[in-house]
């Protein structure tokens, strides 16, 4: 719906909403404006708790019975005893019971009569007292609910679908989980936002990609939008396991016992060959963006090696491209909520969004720049738009250099070869410390000094022509900042962040359910380079993205590697670098082979999104400059060797 009709559709129903509102909590002082924020005027200690399992329509177990997933409901009792119906804020997880939720692992607890006593992060404590219901569902095979986990299928997605369906009166609700007794949502005005993080968020776009209605925005943190791209990257392995591990992690007791022939599914159409399969098709989201009817808000970091920034830029580009209302948040850690790494703006802002999206209010965040941003450890920019108008892709071309595989990078063509050998023991921390001596395993093309800053935003590519000695090879694209910094330490276990001992709180707590979290602040590391964008690619996969073949020795090969979106400010002094390799250790898995490799490098080129396109990057490295300091060392200092690839989106 364009934003000017749905905002005007909002405001239509705001006035309703607005006049009942006024009425129940206004004593006889006439109100004069329509609310621009939800207060917590209603009791948390005295909300419903209650348990419902919704009929999804499938039969995942094949026991012969539908499947129901469990929907634990904590919701104001006042406005039910008032007439007036609340809309929903909802967490779809597999990691209630298994692993737990959010920084401290939270998991869910329940009173002797199955209703829900501790649910685990802020959303229900916050956001209860202010007139919303919070709605927390056990995806299918998963704790309380029936049926199989199919990792990002179509179980996973009419777990949570068939939620929001019935609280939209389209689906069944039942008191127990193998009952008659009908429970309808009368309490609801249907009107649900979707919310958690990597699995959790994950969910919310695959359920926003179906376009059910009633839906009206979701806020995915962290979280996938293909999952044939969680698990390899244009035919290179991430991981040494597929889905089906993930599958059995998460899996209860009882649907293991019952769930053999799902996981015999996945493990057959995720082959580990990296060929496309109608099972990735499934679980594409990026794909059905056209179906998209919620808004969406982003939040992602920049340098999350679990649910790498390749998800959130092909899935923002693709809703780009259907208009679809949008904000973003892009922190500098890894795989961390916000509530962990902003919390005060964290909670204002979801709290207003929320306002917004559900209850119509007319608080003018839809009139705030669309783009939040981490320039260093809790220093924030925004942009009105996000990539800004005036970025352009640049095509930036390697060429050689005095000393072999320490070459140079700028916008004129050039010609000769640069070779390296996959080494396996080596990641892309390794070739960054070495940009500027020739190492065998890496090839390197670095600008001189920049006279002005560039500012990166968007998606890169690197296309390659590369020769290969051997049938098989896989290949890495990385861009890096040489020059000093203080980042936060995303390979650090936490990702950059360090958790404290004081809690403060955020909302009303209850014996059984505290809004009092343990603090964090940043966890930081001075650096020589940041490696800012990363990519791989099996070479086998040169003619398709979805289809690998064995290569021919001593036979080119032309292939494009998609790099992950970022926004990153090359400041003047520093200097940008392409390094070309193999394997990323810890990050990709090696090839059956250990190929030497040969760039053509007049038909090897970068296209980079600059703020400002070519004249910008003209600009930049035209003129001389004072460099940085150079280090004592040849080896320059980054963060730590990166750290085993996680095998599952990480609830934590």
């Amino acid at each position: 719906m364009p934003k000017r009709t749905r905002l005007t559709a909002w405001r239509t129903l705001a006035t309703a909403a607005t006049a009942a509102l006024m009425a129940a909590l206004l004593t006889p002082a006439v109100a004069h404006s329509a609310p621009r924020e939800s207060k917590p005027v209603y009791s948390y200690d005295n909300a419903i708790r209650e348990a419902v399992w919704v009929d999804t329509g499938l039969d995942g177990d094949s026991d012969g019975k539908t499947d129901r997933v469990a929907v634990d409901i904590v919701r104001p009792r006042e406005p039910a005893a008032q007439g007036r119906k609340i809309p929903v804020i909802m967490d779809a997880s597999p990691y209630y019971s298994c692993c737990g939720r959010g920084n401290e692992s939270q998991r869910k607890t329940y009173d002797a009569s199955g209703n829900v006593v501790q649910m685990p992060l802020f959303y229900d404590n916050y956001f209860v007292p202010r007139g919303y219901a919070f709605v927390g569902v056990d995806l299918a095979g998963t704790n309380r609910s029936d049926g199989c986990v199919d990792v990002g299928g179509r179980s996973d997605i009419q777990s949570a679908k068939a939620v929001v369906d019935w609280l939209n009166g389209r689906a069944k609700g039942y008191t127990s989980r193998t009952g008659t007794d009908r429970a309808k949502a009368t309490w609801t005005n249907g009107r649900t936002g979707m919310i958690g993080k990597s699995y959790d968020g994950t969910i919310a776009n695959g359920v926003a990609a179906t376009g059910v209605k009633g839906l009206r925005t979701i806020v995915p943190i962290s979280a996938i939008s293909s999952w044939y791209d969680y698990y390899f990257a244009q035919g290179a392995p991430l991981y040494d396991s597929g889905p089906d591990w993930l599958s059995d992690y998460v899996e209860s007791p009882a649907a293991r016992a019952k769930c053999a022939a799902v996981q015999r599914k996945i493990v057959d159409g995720a082959p580990r060959s990296g060929d496309w399969t109608s099972f990735w098709t499934e679980r594409d989201y990026a794909k059905d963006a056209r179906k998209v009817r919620a808004s969406v808000f982003v939040i992602h970091g920049q340098q999350d090696l679990n649910v790498r920034p390749k998800h959130f830029g092909q899935w923002w580009d693709a809703l780009a491209k259907r208009g679809v209302e949008r904000k973003i948040w892009l922190s500098q850690t890894g795989h961390v909520d916000p509530f962990d790494f902003r919390r005060a703006a964290w909670a204002d802002t979801l709290h207003r969004w929320f306002d917004h999206e559900l209850l119509g209010y007319d608080n003018g965040i839809d009139d705030e720049p669309m783009a939040d941003i981490e320039r260093h450890p809790d220093q924030w920019v925004t942009s009105a738009v996000w990539p800004p108008r005036t970025t352009h892709p640049v095509t930036l071309r390697p060429g050689t250099g005095a000393q072999p595989g320490v070459g140079t990078l700028g916008l004129r063509g050039q010609s000769g070869t640069a070779t390296f050998t996959d080494d396996p023991r080596l990641s892309e921390t390794d070739w960054s410390a070495q940009i500027d001596t020739p190492t065998p395993s890496k090839t390197g093309f670095v600008t001189k000094p920049l006279t002005t800053s560039l500012r990166v935003s968007g998606s890169s590519t690197v296309t390659v022509t590369a020769t290969p000695s051997t049938s098989t090879a896989h290949l890495t694209a990385v861009l890096v900042d040489l020059g000093p910094d203080t980042i936060r330490d995303y390979a650090d276990a936490a990702e950059g962040i360090t958790t404290l001992t004081d809690r403060t709180c955020w909302g009303p707590s209850t014996t059984g359910d505290s809004s009092c979290f343990r603090s964090t602040r940043a966890k930081t590391t001075a650096v020589d380079y940041t490696i800012f964008s990363r990519g791989w690619a099996d070479l086998g996969n040169h003619a398709s993205a979805g289809k690998g073949a064995p290569l021919t020795p001593g036979k080119p090969y032309r292939i494009t590697l998609d790099l992950h979106a970022s926004d990153h400010v090359v400041p003047a002094g520093h200097r940008l670098a392409l390094i070309v390799a193999g394997t990323d250790k810890d990050l990709i898995d090696p090839p059956s082979t250990t190929p030497t490799l040969t760039l053509d490098l007049s038909r090897t080129t970068a296209r980079v999104p600059f703020v400002g396109g070519t004249p910008a990057f003209a600009r930049a490295t035209t003129g001389t400059v004072a460099a940085t300091p150079t280090p004592t060392s040849p080896l320059l200092d980054g963060v730590q060797a990166t750290r085993t690839a996680h095998r599952i989106p990480s609830p934590a």
